[in-house]
């Protein structure tokens, strides 16, 4: 647990707008050398309009509300505008009725045309966050079904929600998402189907090792919600007690290295554009070099 002292949302606010904006060598003498201790990360995915935002205002109550001193911070993608590139703000919208919860810490981002429901920094931004000390993370994906893996790379617990009307869109999500689901939850259960998704679903989830992944119910008045909470902290020590922390560690560190060669790559090849020319040894020599000088 972290001391309750009181952080300064202005000032993280703008560091993370620094460090979206900035160029990998920015980043690495922003962070690179953090030795901070890592958040608890809760990834909430699923169909646009299943109801995250909504799930994860009653999530953030129910987690703040028998603790003094822990530090909780929400990351919302919104999907990117067609005409700024800046983020629509949907969610942030949403979850005004928790924005000045103490010791809570919440900000949309940009997807920034990522096609993964993540955004191209999420890492140097959750990272950033742990050097604040921040006890927990909730991370939002944008929405848009299988391809949101991604997801699991970087989160601890990844609950995935499916509305009862979600229809065709879970025959999808059964080759993607909901393979890497630890918790299922069915939202706007009081309306009908709900029960009848939640069988369906839990008949098709396969076993995590000696885990069964749950299949729970939420109501937008939140009622299920503490069951939900109980399932992450139940996640959060089985993982405690099958995953050894240096391990966690050092898949992050993969993904995250391998996010700032992308990026590196990505604007080595839109700088100059006369690597591209010739043949492929040629170019691929050539981006070599423009790395290297990086």
């Amino acid at each position: 647990m972290s001391t309750d002292m009181p952080f300064n949302r202005r000032q993280i606010s703008r560091e993370l707008t620094r460090i979206a904006n900035a160029s990998v060598r920015e980043v690495l003498n922003t962070i690179g050398d953090s030795v901070a201790p890592a958040a608890f990360r809760i990834g909430v995915t699923g169909p646009p309009g299943g109801g995250k935002s909504t799930l994860i205002n009653a999530l953030v109550r129910e987690r703040l509300k028998d603790s003094t001193d822990t530090r909780l911070a929400v990351l919302a993608i919104d999907p990117s505008s067609p005409v700024s590139g800046g983020a629509i703000l949907g969610d942030r919208i949403r979850m005004d009725a928790i924005a000045d919860l103490p010791r809570l810490y919440l900000r949309s981002l940009s997807s920034r045309g990522a096609r993964n429901g993540l955004c191209d920094n999420v890492v140097d931004l959750l990272t950033l966050l742990e050097t604040h000390r921040f006890d927990e993370i909730i991370l939002e994906t944008v929405g848009v079904g299988q391809s949101e893996v991604a997801v699991h790379e970087v989160v601890d617990t990844l609950v995935v929600i499916v509305p009862p009307d979600a229809g065709d869109s879970v025959q999808t999500m059964k080759s993607g998402i909901l393979e890497m689901a630890d918790i299922v939850v069915v939202t706007k259960a009081d309306q009908p189907g709900a029960q009848r998704m939640a069988s369906d679903l839990a008949a098709v989830l396969r076993k995590q090792g000696d885990r069964e992944v749950p299949v729970l119910q939420t109501e937008a008045s939140g009622a299920g919600i503490d069951v939900l909470n109980a399932a992450i902290d139940a996640h959060r020590a089985w993982i405690a007690d099958n995953h050894p922390e240096t391990l966690t560690r050092e898949n992050r560190r993969r993904y995250h290295l391998q996010a700032l060669i992308d990026r590196q790559v990505h604007d080595a090849l839109k700088a100059d554009g006369d690597i591209a020319r010739g043949t492929l040894t040629t170019s691929f020599d050539r981006l070599l070099k423009a790395l290297r000088v990086q």
